[in-house]
């Protein structure tokens, strides 16, 4: 039997986290109000905590910060890339022109 794993989108591991770490609810009561695998909600606290401290934590961030810092840290080592391959280039073609 195959089963599909479920995608929770980032807003949602938010709320649910939020709901045991902020609002103080056990995580036995979140999993049963809502239908979730107590694994994945103890994961999504952890990630939770550690980026409430700055940290990267496990996994695909779910505070709209740290996705905002990954998103970043993406481009800047696509634009340190770009601007090696250029530099490169122009290296390549100053030689030509001599």
């Amino acid at each position: 039997m195959n089963k599909h794993r479920k995608h929770y989108e980032a807003a949602f591991k938010l709320e649910v986290a939020r709901m045991v770490v902020d609002q103080g609810l056990s995580i036995t009561q979140v999993v049963k109000d809502m239908g979730i695998g107590r694994t994945a909600v103890s994961r999504w606290i952890e990630q939770y905590r550690a980026e409430q401290l700055g940290k990267i934590g496990i996994g695909k961030p779910i505070t709209v910060e740290q996705q905002r810092i990954r998103q970043l840290e993406t481009e800047n080592r696509q634009l340190r890339s770009d601007n090696e391959l250029l530099k490169k280039a122009s290296a390549f073609f100053a030689r030509e022109l001599r």
